[in-house]
């Protein structure tokens, strides 16, 4: 590791198969917690290259405790976090939108590290269990429509990092893995990044890939369409600039999606708009990152997309996959 800390601090880089090396060593406890936390600090103060990143990725899903879920066809929607904007759990609540259209969702998550509520604290706060068994997780998917892939649960060689990562609070290179390692390894992907140079590198690592994907970057610094403004999306096909005019709606004022300074303040905003009761900005955010998540699966347009989002959401269908994945996490 001093040898590679020395070629970093230098403003060398490092191979894929070494930045793999690296990662793999730290699973095995081979590196102490200030050569960890120096590693991760690198990364923080310059750019990391498409070779890195993908080793980093390699690893983790060489390392990860696979599931087998294809049959369903599922889609992951996750971000990478790190945008600093403190929002709600929109993409957390697009997932039971769009397993209430009828796409089938295996979404990946974590605890918040660089925000005060992750997906999973809010999941957890309202009785979702984790689990890593598969006949649980296919129950979830046959009832429920969703299934959660707590990462811890499946990625238990970065266990010598979270503490650390937790220590630092700030976003590190894991925050741009978390979307590429789900261990379903899910044929379908909404994934939402915080800058326009990690939206090419993704695009760059999924167009070798086998992946039917969805790539989004709001263009004010959102890691998720947030309607404040314009994003961009790129997928399998093509690259194009997203309004709120397309989804039918006015820009939203970024206040209007703020989230809670509290996991349990987070949960109650999470809860209000399930039960029909969020604002129309609220409702709208949610189901404008839904409707991207609809149009990866089933190749509808943005329009249609929104309003089966609409429709899962006002019916009650989508709060209806979170109660019985409730339900099912109580068994």
């Amino acid at each position: 590791m001093k040898n590679t800390l020395n070629r970093l601090i230098n403003q060398e880089h490092i191979s894929s198969e070494e930045a793999k090396s690296v990662l793999v060593n730290i699973s095995k406890g081979n590196y102490n917690q200030s050569q960890i936390a120096s590693f991760l600090t690198v990364y923080m103060m310059r750019n990391i290259t498409i070779e890195e990143l993908q080793g980093f990725r390699d690893a983790l899903l060489e390392l990860c405790i696979p599931v087998d879920l294809k049959a369903y066809n599922a889609i992951d929607l996750c971000g990478t976090g790190g945008d600093g904007k403190d929002t709600f759990n929109i993409s957390t609540l697009a997932s039971f939108v769009t397993a209430g259209a009828g796409v089938h969702v295996s979404k990946h998550g974590n605890y918040g590290v660089s925000s005060a509520c992750g997906s999973s604290n809010v999941m957890e706060h309202l009785g979702i269990k984790f689990s890593n068994d598969i006949d649980f997780l296919k129950t979830c998917l046959d009832h429920a429509g969703i299934c959660v892939l707590h990462a811890p649960l499946f990625h238990p060689a970065m266990k010598n990092v979270a503490p650390i990562r937790k220590e630092l609070g700030v976003k590190t290179f894991f925050n741009m893995l978390g979307p590429m390692v789900n261990p379903s390894f899910p044929d379908n992907q909404l994934v939402g990044v915080f800058s326009l140079e990690l939206l090419r590198l993704y695009n760059y690592l999924y167009q070798n890939s086998d992946k039917n994907y969805s790539i989004v970057h709001a263009l004010d610094g959102y890691d998720e369409i947030s309607l404040t403004g314009s994003a961009k999306v790129i997928n399998n096909v093509s690259e194009k600039i997203i309004h709120p005019s397309d989804f039918g709606v006015e820009p939203l004022k970024q206040e209007a999606i703020h989230g809670g300074d509290t996991v349990a303040a987070s949960a109650k905003i999470f809860t209000h708009i399930l039960d029909g009761q969020g604002t129309n900005a609220q409702n709208n955010v949610v189901c404008a990152n839904a409707a991207l998540a609809i149009a990866t699966v089933k190749n509808t347009s943005i329009s249609d997309s929104f309003a089966l989002a609409k429709e899962s959401l006002h019916s009650g269908q989508a709060k209806k996959c979170f109660e019985k994945l409730v339900a099912l996490s109580q068994k």
